[in-house]
């Protein structure tokens, strides 16, 4: 069973009347490729790239697509792109309740209860968890109603001091972690949104006490785990993040389906326990 209900996915900064060269040169220069680079990739000129990024040449639709895909633009910022040059968008964004995306959503319940007894959930481009097997949620007993109602945020729930924060037993750690990708995807997307919740998260203190060094056992980790307190035992995640292959909906581009896989013996036995 889920943990909470599908729902839309969160809306996202819209385009700020900003041309479409400028936009355009900004991903060139994020993505650190040259002018002439970009032109052997997309079979043009650098010549045509840099009347497109002046302004003294309007790109075609065909050119605009071609370009963001060698520039790796995510899809929601390929359709400001498309309309900061006076284009249509080209990539729907299906409300994620939609019948249409039916199979999807029966696809990732599969998969989610298919990992139980291990943690998994879906989430969206803010974090916004649209979905949770029941392992989320033996590890979110005791987790103030506020923090799980009416739309729970994943970054919210791990770091705020009334949440998962004060049980993690290597919480700096695992926080530096959170913050960084999360870093990363701000550079990547123009999200507003995301760049609120980057500072309000950042902005938690770390509780006293959560950082405790070495387990008394040491285990040769073969990825950063999550280190939590659970029912009077520490449980050991390393964690998986997995996205859909060449989406064509911007809904579906953004969402993010995350698996805890136990880091260790003790973890493993414990979980498969719950359910034997």
């Amino acid at each position: 069973m889920t943990l909470v209900a599908f729902g839309p996915a969160a809306s996202r900064t819209a385009p700020d009347g900003q041309g479409v060269g400028p936009l355009l040169r900004a991903w060139r220069e994020r993505r650190r490729m040259s002018q002439l680079e970009l032109a052997l990739r997309a079979d043009s000129s650098a010549r045509h790239i840099s009347f497109v990024e002046t302004g003294r040449s309007r790109p075609s639709e065909e050119m605009v697509l071609r370009l963001a895909e060698h520039l790796d633009v995510p899809v929601r910022e390929r359709n400001a792109l498309l309309l900061a040059a006076g284009y249509a968008p080209h990539y729907p964004e299906t409300p994620l309740d939609d019948p249409a995306l039916d199979a999807l959503r029966d696809g990732m319940e599969r998969l989610i209860q298919g990992y139980e007894p291990y943690p998994a959930l879906v989430v969206d481009a803010t974090y916004t968890v649209v979905a949770a097997n029941r392992g989320i949620a033996m590890l979110l007993e005791g987790v103030p109603e506020s923090l799980l109602a009416p739309a729970p945020n994943a970054m919210r729930l791990t770091l705020h001091p009334e949440g998962l924060a004060p049980r993690v037993r290597n919480l700096r750690e695992w926080r530096s972690h959170l913050l960084a990708q999360m870093e990363r995807q701000i550079a990547l997307h123009r999200s507003d949104a995301l760049r609120e919740l980057y500072e309000e998260v950042a902005a938690y203190p770390v509780p006293a006490g959560t950082d405790d060094g070495e387990p008394a056992d040491p285990v040769a980790y073969f990825a950063l785990p999550m280190r939590i307190e659970h029912a009077g035992r520490v449980l050991s995640f390393v964690s998986s993040i997995s996205t859909f292959n060449t989406p064509m909906d911007v809904t579906v581009a953004e969402l993010a389906i995350e698996t805890f896989l136990p880091a260790d013996p003790a973890t493993a036995k414990y979980l498969n326990s719950l359910v034997s």
